[in-house]
């Protein structure tokens, strides 16, 4: 049987539901309706607060201008992830954005810098990401030194609840039909298709493709199918959060912070006013109560609010759709914010619904695809978060920290570690989200030096290495007294 798709019922607000309805609107508004359950009683997680720079595509495409979208969500800017004490305690190092040097022919620039070293500068001597967000300076610079190199990639820090305000606006305008209520029952088909959601207050609400964004709970892709679950806890021993603001501190830099704590790690994500913070943390291993207590104790101001406990299986949905529901958003599966993938993650997953999104019918080639894309997503995210767990080089014995070195890792990871280790090599996959400066940037951060590198580097002499080493650094330097204060581009900003 046929099942034309002519309207969209997605369920659950938040960031994941309205980034959904936002998006689908936009591309979709002359063919397809939309329509958005929600209810104002039922609240959302909300500290996703840290984004990576494909977001700033997602809000291009929709056509929301960078510096409404920074006043209105009270936004700052992210030029990278600055880990402290995950190495081993007193260890830093940052996952700067964009590209590190200059790439020469078929030769990454790393291989330069590794044939001289320790000679050469530290690699994030040669990241204008890196340099700027130290320095607290930031200007929309995409090239620089007439066009030849990279210049700043950003993304944002921004209140995830004022961004849902603004995307549900956005929506609206757009067409999208808001509901407002709590589902109380599921009507299905003979073929197991749903066919509409009843509200606890008696509207009724029919669709042909219904998407989950319902959060950790799941209310259809769990309640009513069932769908089993994929748990990377092994791997991943954090299951819990305490969450909580602080009052802004200054200056606001222009990056995240994550520090390694016993048995967990803290974020902190800068605002124009207040500071996000929360603690990650192996609730077998620490209780509660001492995981608030030395989250409150590493605020940097006093905390507005008291702090909120989040529990979570890491993992996912061993199917993201099935029959005419799909989930994005939590309600598909949590991987913990290390990285700052879970707005990311309901990014893609809304995208890869437009490149597959159903006409004629809704058919089971197309769910599969849909399925096999995005567990390879959800692994390859997986095995970066790991990398950061299982490098650690702390010293404590009765931890998460000794386990994770002890721990099995992946066949996937263990041969990439495997291969830079010996010849300082890193390859992708075409889908994979993290560019290999960001491989990078962990492994050397997390103490793997590599022992090789790509004799391609033995082309030009040691003496030209160095020269083209230093002039890459003079340049950037050079290019950072053009930019502004990070604060005076928000003041710009209004």
């Amino acid at each position: 049987m046929a099942t034309n798709v002519n309207h969209i019922v997605v369920l659950g607000g938040g960031t994941a539901g309205w980034m959904t309805a936002a998006l689908l609107s936009k591309l979709y508004k002359d063919c397809l309706s939309v329509s958005l359950i929600e209810s104002d009683d039922i609240g959302t997680i909300g500290v996703g607060e840290a984004t990576i720079p494909p977001l700033k595509i997602f809000n291009d495409v929709l056509g929301i201008d960078e510096k409404a979208f920074i006043q209105q969500t009270k936004a700052t800017i992210k030029l990278g992830i600055e880990f402290e004490h995950w190495g081993k305690v007193g260890d830093k190092y940052m996952h700067a954005f964009g590209e590190f040097g200059k790439d020469i022919g078929y030769t990454a620039f790393h291989h330069y810098w590794l044939a001289d070293k320790p000679e050469a500068k530290s690699l994030w001597d040669y990241s204008f990401n890196y340099q700027a967000a130290i320095e607290g300076k930031f200007s929309p610079t995409p090239r620089i030194h007439n066009n030849q190199l990279a210049g700043i990639t950003h993304a944002y820090h921004f209140d995830a609840g004022l961004y849902a305000k603004l995307l549900r606006k956005y929506s609206i305008d757009k067409g999208v039909k808001r509901i407002e209520g709590k589902v109380i029952q599921v009507t299905q088909d003979e073929r197991e298709f749903i066919t509409s959601l009843t509200l606890d207050n008696g509207n009724t609400v029919k669709g042909d493709l219904f998407i989950d964004c319902s959060g950790l709970h799941g209310m259809l892709l769990d309640n009513v199918f069932k769908v089993g679950f994929d748990s990377y806890q092994h791997w991943l021993p954090c299951d819990s959060a305490w969450a909580v603001p602080c009052e802004k501190v200054e200056p606001i830099v222009p990056y995240t912070r994550s520090i390694a704590h016993k048995n967990g790690w803290q974020w902190r994500i800068p605002l124009q006013h207040r500071t996000g913070n929360g603690l990650v943390f192996a609730s077998n291993k620490m209780s509660d109560d001492e995981a608030k207590q030395l989250l409150l104790d590493n605020l940097d101001a006093p905390a507005i609010g008291e702090p909120r406990l989040i529990r979570f299986t890491p993992g996912r949905r061993q199917q993201q759709w099935v029959k005419n529901c799909l989930a994005i958003g939590l309600s598909s599966g949590f991987l913990e914010p290390l990285e700052s993938t879970s707005i990311h993650l309901v990014q893609t997953a809304i995208i890869r619904l437009t490149k597959l999104m159903p006409h004629a019918q809704i058919n089971q080639p197309l769910i599969d695809e849909y399925n096999r894309q995005s567990k390879v997503e959800f692994e390859q995210i997986r095995d970066v978060i790991i990398l950061h767990y299982h490098l650690n080089t702390r010293s404590e014995l009765d931890d998460i920290w000794h386990d994770c070195r002890a721990m099995d890792i992946p066949e996937s990871l263990k041969h990439k570690i495997a291969l830079f280790k010996a010849t300082g090599n890193l390859f992708r996959h075409q889908e994979d989200l993290f560019t290999n400066e960001a491989w990078l940037q962990i492994m050397l951060g997390q103490g793997i030096m590599p022992e090789d590198y790509n004799p391609l580097a033995n082309m030009i002499t040691k003496a030209q290495r160095l020269e083209f080493l230093a002039n890459l650094n003079a340049i950037y330097r050079q290019q950072l007294t053009l930019l502004t204060s990070h604060e005076q581009f928000l003041t710009s900003c209004g």
